[in-house]
């Protein structure tokens, strides 16, 4: 089994640009860092074109009888875990995940979906994500503006659920419009008193909602091409809710 010891290997700088948006579209990868979110694209047959462990990885044999060979796996050193992980005690596992086929344009939006307007924060993001799944919805779409996916502290705050649900990224404008051609309802979210409140729309099957960016909502014309946008009264006094709390309770409101 190949070794590699040093963090200055070219290997190593290679697996590192992952981190960046450019390094993972040239090498059509992405890294997942950490047990659990191996162990998550294991069980759903994700298509894994490296493995990388320490040789303290704790769950060595756990992780061979789940590989059977079937993916490389190169031995690293505690020195190229740590430069290689954005967290401040890494596990000692990592995966270099195949970008190929991760988006499907021509995907029928059938279900129940959210979709991300500008979201920027990873920890929203991955909240959101965790709560569509939790929520039994079909996926949730990455509209222009919002964080990357593959983005390392997004792929962290998600948490393995990307593989349990369609995780897509285009344009919303063209996603909404798809919809419409379907006869499938589109809610936004604004805090405008001529929006619905939440609660009176009713539960649906087949359905969008719009989440925007936490500082200025929805773009203006994304809220003009909805089907309804929505509200959630404030019974207290604070300003407003969180962008992630705002869509789990949406969500399930919503859903049939």
């Amino acid at each position: 089994m190949k070794v590699i010891r040093s963090a200055q290997n070219k290997q190593v700088k290679e697996w590192k640009k992952l981190a960046t948006k450019k390094g993972r579209q040239k090498q059509k990868a992405y890294l997942l860092d950490g047990w659990h979110l191996v162990k998550e694209a294991f069980m759903a047959d994700i298509n894994i074109k490296l493995l990388l462990m320490t040789e303290s990885f704790k769950y060595i044999d756990e992780i061979e009888v789940m590989n059977k060979n079937k993916y490389e796996t190169i031995v690293i050193s505690e020195e190229v875990a740590n430069h290689l992980s954005e967290t401040p005690s890494p596990q000692g596992i990592f995966a270099v995940i195949s970008l190929e086929n991760t988006h499907d344009d021509e995907t029928l939006l059938q279900g129940a979906w959210l979709m991300l307007d500008s979201v920027q924060d990873p920890g929203n993001i991955g909240t959101m994500v965790r709560t569509a799944d939790a929520a039994g919805f079909s996926g949730v779409i990455f509209g222009d503006g919002t964080a990357d996916v593959f983005q390392p502290k997004v792929v962290r705050a998600m948490q393995g659920s990307q593989f349990h649900i369609k995780v897509l990224t285009g344009s919303l404008n063209k996603w909404i419009q798809q919809m419409h051609t379907q006869h499938v309802p589109v809610f936004g979210t604004e805090l405008n008193p001529d929006a619905k409140p939440y609660d009176t729309v009713g539960k649906f099957r087949d359905f969008a909602v719009v989440m925007g960016n936490e500082g200025n909502g929805m773009h203006e014309e994304l809220l003009k091409s909805t089907t309804h946008n929505l509200y959630i009264p404030i019974k207290g006094h604070a300003e407003s809710l969180n962008v992630a709390v705002a869509a789990g309770i949406l969500m399930f409101q919503l859903k049939a």
